[in-house]
C-alpha cells in the first residue's frame, strides 16, 4: 500500500482510535480495543495462547467488523494454523476463499542468515504488502518474532530492525498483532519488544496445586487507560473468553419485583414476597442440614414460572443430585427435558478458582439464564483460607447483578456458630440476603432449623424456625413456644401429642357437659309440657264447669220465667171471676 495513512486508521492528533478485537472481555479491558494503526505485542510462554488470540483477532476482524486481514506465519504452515483454528469453530480456508484473510508462511532458515551475515527486512515487507493488497488488510499478525529474528545475535542490529518494522505497519496504518515469546528475566525473549510496541498483552500460563490457570495483563498502552490487573481467560469452543475484574463496578439497576424461594413460608418471612429479582442469597449451614435442597426448590420454583436457570454443582453429578431431589418431591429432570434447567457439574481440582469464575461467566453469556445458583462456593476451592475466593465471588456476584440474574450461593460451614460461617465464608458482607440453616442437637436427636440473618430493603422475621424435607419438598413449621422456649424435633411432637390429649379430654368434658344441658333442657321441657297439658285439662274443667254454670243458671231463669207466667196466669183468672159470677135465687 503506498499511502502513509488510511482513513480513520493511523495516529491523529485527536483521541486515539481503537480497533475492536472481537474477543470477549478483552475489548472491555482495553476499553474499545488495541490501538488502531498501531503494533500491538502479545507475548508469553509456550501454551499460553498467543497464536489463538493473534488468529481470533484477525478472524473476527473479518467476520464481524469487515476488516480483512494477513496472518503470516514463521513456525507452523497454513494447513496447521487451518486445523487448529477449527478446533475453535472457526474455518480459515472458508475466509481465504472469500478473500477476507490471507494466509502467509515464511520460512526463515538461520543457516542461511549466518553464512551470509546479512538480514535484511525488505523482501519480508514486499511479501507482506503483497498479501495486505491481496484482500484489502486493515489487520496483521506476524507470529512468532523469536522465529523472524532467530539468526541474529547482534542486539543492536536487532532493535533497528524491530523498530522498522514497526514503523512500516504504522506507516501504512496496519493493526497489527505480534506474538513474541517470554523471556527469563524479561517480558520477551530479547527484552526488547516491549520498549517499541504501543500496547503489550502478556499472557500466562501457571500451574498452582497441580491445577492449570491461563491469565492476561495488559502491561501497557500508551495514550489509554486500560484494566491494570490479571484476568483469567479461557480457551473453548467459541474462541477466548477473557474475564473482566476491575470492570465490575457497582453500578447495577435494583428493581422492586420479588421472585419466591419455591419454600412459601419462607417467602412469607421474607415479607410475604420472596427476595428482590437480581439480588444475591447466601444459604450457609454445617453438613446435612439442606442448603442443597434449598437451592433445588429455588431452580425448581424459577423454571415452574417459565424462567432459565442454571445450576452449578461442585459435590453430584446431574444424574444424583436430579434422584435425590425426587426423594423430597423436587422433579428437575422434566426442567432439564424442556431446556429451562442447565446443570453444570465439575469438582473443584479441574480447574483453577479463576478457571472455574470464568467457565461461569461463559456458561451465563450463553444460556441467558434468569436465576443461578452455586452450590456449593466453598467447594470451589481445596483450601479454607483461600484468600482469593472472596475476590473472585466478589466479582461473580457483580457480574451476575449487572445482568439482573437472581443468584443462590450455599455455603458449607462449621456446626453451630455465626461467626465460624462468617470466617470461613467471608463473603456474607456481599450477599442481600442471608439464610443460617443449623442443626439443633437435643434429646438425642438433630432438628433443622433456618433463620433469616439479613435481607437487605425489606422486612423479614428474626424467628427461628424448624424446617422439614417431606415428600413434597421443603416446608417449615409453625413456631412452637411453651414456658418461653421454642421446642423443635420429637418434643414438639410429644408437647403435640400431649396438647391433643388435653385438647380431646377438654372436648370430651365439654360433650358430657352439653348432654346433660341437653338432658335437662328435655326434662325441663317435659315438665312445661305436663303442666302444660295440666292447665289445658283444668282449663277444659273451669270452662265445662262455667258453661254447666250458665246453663244452670239459664235454666234456673227460664224457670223463674216460666214459674211467674203461669203465677201472673192464675191472678188474672182470678180477678176475673167475680164480674161473670150471677146472683143466687
Amino acid at each position: 500500500m503506498s499511502k502513509k495513512e488510511v482513513p480513520g486508521q493511523g495516529v491523529h492528533a485527536g483521541l486515539l482510535q481503537k480497533t475492536p478485537t472481537g474477543i470477549q472481555g478483552l475489548d472491555e479491558i482495553t476499553r474499545g480495543g488495541l490501538p488502531r494503526g498501531r503494533p500491538t505485542l502479545v507475548c508469553g510462554g509456550a501454551g499460553c495462547g498467543k497464536t489463538m488470540l493473534a488468529a481470533e483477532f484477525l478472524v473476527r476482524g473479518a467476520t464481524e467488523f469487515n476488516e480483512p486481514g494477513v496472518f503470516m506465519m514463521f513456525e507452523e504452515n497454513a494447513d496447521e494454523l487451518t486445523t487448529n483454528m477449527r478446533s475453535l469453530g472457526f474455518d480459515l480456508d472458508k475466509l481465504r476463499r472469500q478473500k477476507k484473510i490471507a494466509l502467509d508462511f515464511v520460512r526463515v532458515e538461520r543457516s542461511e542468515i549466518e553464512e551470509t551475515g546479512e538480514y535484511d527486512l525488505e523482501g519480508l515487507f514486499i511479501r507482506l504488502a503483497h498479501a495486505i493488497e491481496s484482500v484489502g488488510a486493515k489487520r496483521v499478525v506476524l507470529d512468532t518474532i523469536e522465529a523472524l529474528f532467530a539468526g541474529l545475535p547482534n542486539h543492536a542490529i536487532l532493535r533497528a530492525e524491530l523498530r522498522r518494522l514497526f514503523r512500516w505497519l504504522k506507516d501504512r496504518g496496519m493493526t497489527a498483532v505480534i506474538t513474541g515469546e517470554r523471556g527469563e528475566t524479561s517480558l520477551t525473549r530479547y527484552g526488547l519488544e516491549e520498549y517499541v510496541a504501543d500496547c503489550v498483552i502478556l499472557l500466562d500460563h501457571r500451574i498452582v496445586d497441580q491445577v492449570s490457570t491461563r491469565r492476561l495483563r495488559v502491561v501497557k498502552y500508551r495514550g489509554s487507560a486500560h484494566g491494570t490487573n490479571e484476568y483469567p481467560f479461557l480457551i473453548g469452543e467459541q474462541g477466548l473468553s477473557v474475564l473482566p475484574i476491575t470492570s465490575m463496578r457497582l453500578d447495577h439497576q435494583a428493581t422492586s419485583q420479588r421472585v419466591s424461594t419455591g419454600i412459601p413460608r419462607l417467602d412469607t418471612m421474607l415479607g410475604g414476597q420472596g427476595v428482590y429479582r437480581g439480588s444475591s442469597v447466601l444459604v450457609t449451614g454445617s453438613p446435612g442440614t439442606g442448603k442443597s435442597s434449598v437451592g433445588a426448590s429455588f431452580v425448581h420454583a424459577a423454571c415452574a414460572r417459565g424462567e432459565r436457570a442454571l445450576l452449578f454443582a461442585y459435590e453430584e453429578s446431574p444424574s444424583q443430585l436430579m434422584r435425590n431431589m425426587r426423594s423430597i418431591g423436587i422433579e428437575l429432570e422434566p426442567w432439564v427435558k424442556k431446556g429451562l434447567l442447565q446443570i453444570h457439574a465439575s469438582r473443584p481440582t479441574l480447574q483453577g478458582l479463576e478457571q472455574h469464575l470464568a467457565l461461569m461467566h461463559a456458561a451465563v453469556m450463553r444460556s441467558k439464564p434468569d436465576v443461578v445458583v452455586v452450590d456449593p462456593i466453598s467447594n470451589l476451592t481445596l483450601h479454607t483460607d483461600d484468600s482469593s475466593l472472596k475476590p473472585t465471588l466478589m466479582r461473580l456476584i457483580d457480574f451476575l447483578k449487572q445482568q439482573g440474574i437472581t443468584a443462590l450461593f450455599t455455603a458449607l460451614t462449621g456446626d453451630g456458630s455465626v461467626a465460624l460461617a462468617e470466617t470461613q465464608i467471608g463473603v456474607s458482607s456481599l450477599m442481600d440476603t442471608w439464610l443460617m440453616l443449623s442443626n439443633l442437637e437435643f434429646n438425642g436427636e438433630r432438628t433443622r432449623t433456618i433463620q433469616i440473618l439479613k435481607s437487605r430493603g425489606m422486612a423479614h422475621s428474626n424467628q427461628v424456625r424448624e424446617f422439614i424435607l417431606s415428600d413434597h419438598g421443603v416446608d417449615l413449621v409453625d413456631v412452637y413456644l411453651v414456658d418461653d422456649r421454642v421446642l423443635t424435633g420429637s418434643a414438639r411432637l410429644q408437647q403435640e401429642q400431649r396438647e391433643k390429649a388435653t385438647t380431646e379430654l377438654r372436648h370430651r368434658d365439654q360433650d358430657r357437659r352439653l348432654r346433660e344441658l341437653a338432658s335437662r333442657r328435655k326434662a325441663i321441657d317435659a315438665q312445661i309440657a305436663a303442666l302444660q297439658a295440666e292447665a289445658t285439662e283444668r282449663a277444659g274443667e273451669l270452662q265445662f264447669d262455667i258453661e254447666r254454670e250458665n246453663l244452670e243458671a239459664e235454666g234456673n231463669l227460664q224457670r223463674s220465667k216460666a214459674v211467674a207466667q203461669r203465677r201472673e196466669g192464675t191472678a188474672a183468672k182470678k180477678a176475673a171471676a167475680p164480674r161473670t159470677r150471677k146472683a143466687s135465687p
